[in-house]
């Protein structure tokens, strides 16, 4: 079975990991929803720029794009900590295309990546 497999992904060509040349652009814009009222923001950050969102403060670190297509997909480092406690609840890269990938679990706000600023 795995070398079925095999011989289908190599014939396919998925098998074939290609490297993609990435820029980072100067800022994100994110979107928030509050889940209990509804409401959705858009958050426009620059690079090291923190922003209050309801309870959560959040902070991009970076936004990367592909080079052959800026449309195409975004990716930003964030970090996002309770403001009240100061805990970070998410650290690490959300991806565009798949926010559910690398998701904030909160009960209360849902925040992802919309895209990377343009300069």
């Amino acid at each position: 079975m795995r070398a079925a497999l095999a011989i289908v992904l190599a014939l396919s060509g998925a098998g074939v990991a290609s490297a993609q040349d990435v820029a980072s652009a100067p800022g994100a814009i994110l979107r928030g929803l509050d889940k209990v009222s509804g409401e959705t923001v858009d958050i426009e950050l620059d690079s090291g720029q923190t922003a209050e969102f309801g309870r959560l403060a959040v902070t991009l670190a970076d936004c990367r794009y592909p080079v052959e297509d800026p449309s195409s997909d975004a990716f930003a480092h964030l970090t996002i900590a309770d403001a009240a406690t100061g805990t970070a609840v998410f650290d690490g890269w959300m991806i565009a295309s798949s926010p559910a990938l690398s998701a904030l679990d909160d009960p209360r706000y849902d925040l992802w990546v919309l895209r990377c600023k343009s300069s």
